[in-house]
């Protein structure tokens, strides 16, 4: 059928593409070829056959086998196109089927895309689609008609300078297994979804020039676009990731669902933009999305998190959104949302450096909100509710090592009224020295400057310089517990280690409570004067003690110490007298686990050193009983320090002062066995008191006082024995109660070689 040249086709039907006159137009386009026509007839061709337009009618098939054909147009038959074959472009209309497998369709045809589908399906396999001047692939819905174009396809290539593809009406896309789709043009759309059309994209990729999907609804359709993303991704290379459209009496209403790992990336950071009076229904369920999401006034977004999904970005004039157990929204600007619901659901108001504002009309449910605020210039992120607000909420507050201005003037939460509750996680939220709790003014959450306790930042502050002397006097200790019984041989030399083990419990009634596990070892040796009862040595040694503050805070304390030690015997009189100097290098670190669930860190080193003297009497019993009674007084003086948590909190430690006084005696007596050997176990009983009470700590200029001072009672048993003439071994236990510093367990074994 010959149509004269000046043939056109009318502006609308141009725009909708609405399949009519169907014949006329394929021979208007295609009049200078040569077209084969089959009516009711089977026809397979392969690469002898030349190219040519073709034409089906009447349930008819042609079957392409590696073959080239023009122009394909399909009424009421199946076209199967298997691998190697190229065709120009297909059309199929009035309930035809199009198979493509391993096809290669590429047209520069300016009235259709590279395959259009007028109520017709079409299964496409491994195959290319691409149109240099339409649409890589189009799915219509004829006038009349109750269903459009569906085309399944897999491992496919469809690319288009208007859209990849397009589904309009009733017609449906489901691109599956990596099927690339691609709009080349700069104002192109990977995908364009049109009044009331059914997308689907299961791990796939559409990609735009400028849309990655565009959601509009030029026939005025009473029925719901549905996009369906199932891990997959969609990007708009210069715009939004998805634009739902409206138009003049053309309003879209459409539902997104964003599943299982899908993405959004939109040129613009914007991944889903709703304008001109259209509506979005977006469900993103188990997907992480960053981007914004803009709606323009008179347009209506609802959103919905669940199933561990997150969207980070700013919302603007989004209608409502509900962020379901597991889920969360992280703003990166303020943001504005008419109805949030959060159903065990956390809001999270972006870095802890940049604060935001978060307008609500209405509020309920259950939920969390992170929350950042800079006490020290009194700035905060901020949530306002105009109106109810109701449900039980909790807010995270970032927690802060500086001081904050004034806590009462810092409001965290606004609200219109309702019968909501906010509370803080843990209660509190770590400021600078102290932990705030939260209180109610009015319809106004502030932070409660009359409900505070001692942070702990400034807890692990207080015990490290707390610390030092009990991990001094831990390693010194007495002579019987640091060098045995040194009566079995007196007046020699020797040589002597000794490992060691302590746990402290330190109340707090000190200024901070803590526990303290003490482990270390120290090598000695010595030598007697001449013609003297007096022994002189010198020792060195390590420890290490580790701080347990609670709730996730700790400290540790490295010490290294060089001393000397004189002590004298009076064999006859059983008189005894011990003097320690010994001088440490301490290393501290502090791990501070905050109330937003951060950790904070801090690092110093000092110096220190004490003195010890102890006299006592050996009084000899029957039958190898001995009784030991003894006294030691000990002082020690710990170099003050200024360190800094990493959370900006300061602290300055004084001179840390202890002078302790003991005294006690010992029992036990001389077992002495057939080889010569001598056993010697041991009680022993001591008074401990603690007579410093005054040591500051100042943290960002608020003082504290570390108190150890108090009494406890001391109890210890242990043994010595003398293997031979030159080796002895001595082992003990010890406990301590009452007070403010008790010793729940020591435990000390040690070597001594003497010549």
């Amino acid at each position: 059928m010959h149509v004269p040249a000046h043939f056109k086709l009318k502006p609308l039907s141009a725009i909708m593409k609405v399949p009519t006159m169907t014949l006329l137009m394929f021979a208007a386009v295609h009049g200078a070829a040569h077209a084969d026509h089959l009516i009711g007839e089977q026809k397979t061709i392969d690469a002898s056959e030349t190219s040519k337009d073709w034409q089906l009618d009447h349930k008819s098939e042609l079957t392409l086998n590696g073959a080239a054909a023009q122009s394909i147009l399909v009424n009421d038959s199946a076209l199967i196109v298997n691998a190697g074959s190229r065709v120009n472009d297909i059309r199929a209309t009035q309930g035809s089927t199009v198979s493509l497998t391993g096809a290669h369709v590429e047209s520069s045809n300016p009235s259709f895309g590279a395959v259009r589908l007028d109520d017709s399906t079409a299964t496409i396999t491994g195959s290319t689609l691409i149109s240099h001047t339409n649409f890589g692939l189009q799915a219509f819905q004829s006038a009349g008609s109750l269903k459009g174009g569906v085309a399944e396809v897999f491992s496919s290539v469809i690319k288009g300078a208007t859209a990849g593809a397009l589904a309009q009406g009733n017609s449906e896309l489901h691109f599956n297994q990596n099927t690339w789709v691609e709009g080349t043009g700069a104002e192109s759309a990977g995908v364009r979804l049109d009044s009331g059309a059914l997308v689907t994209a299961s791990q796939s990729t559409l990609i735009g020039g400028k849309n990655g999907v565009l959601m509009t609804n030029l026939l005025n359709s009473a029925e719901t676009g549905k996009l369906v993303l199932d891990n997959s991704h969609v990007e708009g290379r210069t715009g939004s990731a998805i634009l739902v459209e409206g138009r003049p009496g053309r309003v879209p209403t459409v539902d997104i669902d964003v599943r299982n790992g899908s993405t959004l990336t939109g040129g613009n950071g914007t991944l889903l933009e709703v304008n001109s009076g259209a509506t979005a229904n977006m469900n993103i369920d188990n997907s992480r999305l960053n981007g914004n999401v803009i709606v323009e006034d008179g347009s209506t977004a609802h959103l919905s998190l669940q199933n561990n999904a997150g969207l980070t970005g700013q919302l603007k004039n989004v209608t409502s959104l509900n962020v379901g157990d597991a889920s969360f929204w992280e703003l990166t600007g303020d943001s504005q949302v008419g109805a949030l619901n959060l159903a065990g659901g956390t809001v999270k108001f972006g870095a802890t450096d940049a604060f935001y504002q978060l307008d609500l009309d209405t509020l309920e449910g259950n939920g969390t909100f992170v929350m950042g605020t800079d006490f020290a210039r009194g700035i905060t992120d901020f949530l306002n509710i105009e109106g109810e607000a109701k449900g039980n909420h909790s807010l995270l507050l970032a927690a802060s090592g500086a001081e904050p201005v004034n806590p009462e003037d810092i409001r965290i939460v606004h609200t219109g009224g309702g019968d909501a509750h906010f509370s803080l996680v843990g209660d509190v939220v770590d400021v600078g020295a102290y932990s705030y709790g939260l209180k109610k003014e009015g319809t106004d959450w502030f932070l409660d400057p009359n409900n505070r306790v001692i942070s702990p930042g400034t807890r692990s502050v207080m015990a490290l310089f707390n610390t030092a002397p009990t991990v001094w006097y831990g390693e010194a200790t007495s002579l019987r517990t640091r060098m045995g019984e040194l009566r079995f041989e007196p007046g020699q030399s020797g040589l002597w280690v000794r490992g060691y083990g302590n746990k402290y419990k330190v109340s707090e009634s000190t200024g901070v409570g803590y526990d303290q596990t003490q482990q270390g070892f120290t090598l000695g040796a010595d030598m007697p004067l001449a013609d003297s009862q007096w022994l002189v040595g010198v020792m060195a040694g390590h420890s290490t003690s580790d701080l347990n503050l609670k709730r996730g805070t700790s400290g540790n304390v490295k010490s290294y110490y060089l001393g000397a030690y004189a002590t004298w015997l009076d064999e006859e009189s059983g008189l005894y007298f011990d003097a320690v100097a010994k001088v440490n290098r301490f290393h501290n670190e502090s791990k501070v686990g905050l109330s937003d669930g951060t950790t904070s860190k801090g690092k110093y080193n000092n110096t220190g050193g004490g003195l010890s003297a102890e006299f006592g009497r050996n009084i000899k019993l029957d039958d190898g009983f001995f009784v030991e009674p003894y006294a030691q007084v000990s002082t020690v003086v710990i170099q003050g320090a200024n360190y800094n948590l990493d959370n900006g909190l300061q602290a300055k430690g004084e001179r840390t002062r202890s002078i302790m006084a003991k005294a006690g005696a010992t029992v036990g007596r001389d077992i002495q066995l057939d080889s010569g050997s001598v056993v010697q176990p041991y009680l022993r009983a001591a008074m401990v008191h603690e007579f410093a009470n005054n040591n500051k700590v100042s943290v960002n200029n608020n003082v504290f006082n570390n108190d150890l001072s108090g009494s406890r009672a001391e109890f210890g048993a242990g043994v010595a024995v003398k293997l031979s003439k030159n080796l002895q071994l001595h082992a003990d236990l010890e406990h301590s109660s009452g007070g403010k510093v008790e010793q729940p367990w020591g435990a000390n074994v040690g070597v001594r070689y003497t010549w």
